[in-house]
C-alpha cells in the first residue's frame, strides 16, 4: 500500500530526524521533495499546494526553529498534515435509528460495487447486524448472479428481480422483504457505467429521491488516481455522496486518489478494501494510514487483526501451554491458521516500524504454510502430541504421505524444537512473556 510514495517520504523524513538545525532554505529543499514525491503520486495539484504551504508555514513557527529537535518537529507537523488530509480520524457508518438502515452504494463500472455489497454484509454481520442486498444493477451480465452467490456463501439474504428493468420498483420491493424479514442494514448495489453519462445520474438520482438512503457510498478504484478523484468530485455534485470506499487499495503504490479525494470532495473515506476475500474489508483510520505512509507502523491494526483472530480464552490457554512448555504440534498448525486468518505476511510486515525496506519489500513464499500443514496433518494424533516419536521410519511415512522429502521433516521439526526452547527460555514466572504480559485480546 503506497509503497512508492512511502519510501520517497521516509528518505526525506530519515534525514530530517537527526537534524539539530534546520534554516529556512534547507526546509524549503526538503519541501520540493517532498511536493515531487506527492506530484508523482498523482496527487491533486491544489491539494499538493495546499499541503505544502500548511506544512511550511507551520514548520517555520519560532517553537519549532528554535527547539531542541527541530529535525522531529518537522516529520511530526508532516505526519499531522498528512492525517488532515486523509480525514483527521475514522469516521463510522450512519444508522438509522429506525431500522432498516438503508445504504446505497455507487460507482462506475468495475469499481468493485458488487464486491463491496459481500464485503459490506460479512463486515455488518460480524458487527452483529442482519444485513439483506438488493440486486439494483440490471445492465451488466451476471451482476444479479454474482450478487446471489456472494449472498449464499455469507449466508446473507438477496433480493432480485429478474424479469424486471425498473431499479426503483427492485429497491422498494426489496426494502419491504427487509422488513418483513427484520433485516436492519439494506445494502443496494446499483448499476455502473463505464464513464459517467446522464443516464446513469437520472438513474441514481430517481432512485435516491423513491428510497431515501441514509447512507450514499461512492466505491472508488483507487489504483486510477487522479481520475478517481475526478469521478468522486462528479457523483457528489450530481448525485450527492455521504461517503467513499477505496477498493483495491492494497495494490495501490502511489495513494494519489486516497490523498485527494477527502479535500476534493469534503466527504470522509470510510472504508478500504485490501484483498480479494469477502473478509478483507478494514475501516479507514486516517492517522494509521499516514503513520504507514512515513514508516512509522500500525500496531493498533495489528492488534484489531489480532483480536478477530483470538479471544481472551485462547490467548490464556496458548500463554499457559507455552509457561508450562506444552506446546505441540497441533498448537502450532492452529496458531499459523491464525496468523494466516490476519492476512498476509507481507501486509503484516508493513505495518511493523522500524521494518527496513529490503525486508519489508522480500517476496515471501507463504505456500510454506501449505506445506507445513500437509507435514502436520500426516502424522497421527500421538505424534503430533508428542513429536519424540518420530523415528526415522515414522519420518518416511509422513514424508511419502505430505509430498516431501525427509530432509524436509527433519528441517521443520528442528525449527519446531528451537521455537519450543525460544518459548521456554523467555517464559517466566506468572505468566510473563519476555518481561512483559502477554496481551489480552
Amino acid at each position: 500500500m503506497f509503497n512508492s510514495l512511502s519510501d520517497k517520504l521516509q528518505n526525506v523524513m530519515r534525514k530530517l530526524k537527526g537534524t539539530t538545525r534546520i534554516t529556512e532554505k534547507e526546509l524549503d529543499m526538503m519541501l520540493r521533495e517532498v511536493k515531487l514525491a506527492l506530484l508523482e503520486a498523482d496527487v491533486n495539484f491544489r491539494v499538493v499546494k495546499e499541503f505544502i504551504a500548511n506544512v511550511r508555514e507551520k514548520s517555520l513557527g519560532e517553537a519549532v526553529m528554535k527547539s531542541l529537535t527541530p529535525g522531529q518537529q518537522v516529520v511530526k507537523i508532516v505526519r499531522e498534515e498528512l492525517t488532515t488530509l486523509l480525514g483527521d480520524s475514522q469516521s463510522k457508518l450512519n444508522f438509522s435509528a429506525n431500522p432498516p438502515t438503508i445504504i446505497m452504494l455507487v460507482g462506475l463500472q468495475g469499481s468493485g460495487k458488487t464486491t463491496l455489497c459481500g464485503k459490506l454484509s460479512n463486515y455488518l454481520r460480524k458487527q452483529g447486524k442482519k444485513p439483506l442486498m438488493i440486486a439494483c444493477d440490471v445492465y451488466r451480465p451476471a451482476a444479479i448472479n454474482q450478487l446471489e452467490t456472494l449472498g449464499k456463501s455469507l449466508n446473507v439474504d438477496v433480493y432480485s428481480n429478474k424479469e424486471s428493468k425498473d431499479v426503483v420498483e427492485i429497491a422498494t420491493a426489496g426494502i419491504k422483504s427487509a422488513i418483513s424479514k427484520l433485516c436492519d442494514v439494506v445494502i443496494i448495489d446499483t448499476a455502473g457505467r463505464l464513464q459517467i453519462d446522464d443516464v446513469l445520474m437520472e438513474e441514481l438520482v430517481n432512485l435516491k429521491k423513491a428510497v431515501k438512503p441514509h447512507e450514499i457510498m461512492l466505491v472508488v478504484d483507487s489504483m486510477t488516481g487522479q481520475e478517481a478523484v475526478n469521478v468522486a468530485d462528479k457523483f457528489n455534485e450530481v448525485v450527492g455522496i455521504d461517503s467513499i470506499t477505496m477498493s483495491k487499495l492494497d495494490s495501490d503504490s502511489r495513494g494519489g486518489a486516497a490523498l485527494s479525494v477527502k479535500s476534493i470532495t469534503k466527504k470522509p473515506i470510510k472504508f478500504a478494501s485490501v484483498g480479494e476475500k469477502l473478509s478483507d474489508l478494514e475501516p479507514f483510520y486516517p492517522d494509521r494510514i499516514a503513520s504507514r505512509i512515513l514508516g512509522m507502523g500500525d500496531v493498533l491494526s495489528i492488534i484489531d487483526k489480532a483480536e478477530e483472530a483470538y479471544n481472551e480464552e485462547q490467548a490464556i490457554d496458548l500463554e499457559r501451554k507455552m509457561r508450562k512448555n506444552e506446546f505441540t504440534l497441533d498448537d502450532y498448525l492452529e496458531q499459523m491458521k491464525k496468523i494466516k486468518k490476519m492476512g498476509s505476511f507481507k501486509s503484516i510486515l508493513a505495518m511493523l516500524p522500524g521494518i527496513p525496506k529490503e525486508i519489508r519489500d522480500a517476496e515471501i513464499d507463504e505456500s510454506k504454510l501449505d506445506k507445513i500443514n500437509a507435514i502436520v496433518t500426516s502424522m497421527t494424533k500421538e505424534e503430533r502430541r508428542n513429536p519424540k516419536l518420530l523415528n526415522a521410519s515414522r519420518r518416511i511415512r509422513i514424508a511419502k504421505g505430505s509430498g516431501n522429502t525427509v530432509q524436509d521433516i527433519n528441517r521443520f521439526m528442528t525449527q519446531f524444537e528451537q521455537m519450543q526452547k525460544m518459548m521456554k527460555s523467555m517464559m517466566s514466572n506468572k505468566g510473563r512473556f519476555g518481561g512483559m504480559k502477554l496481551p489480552k485480546f
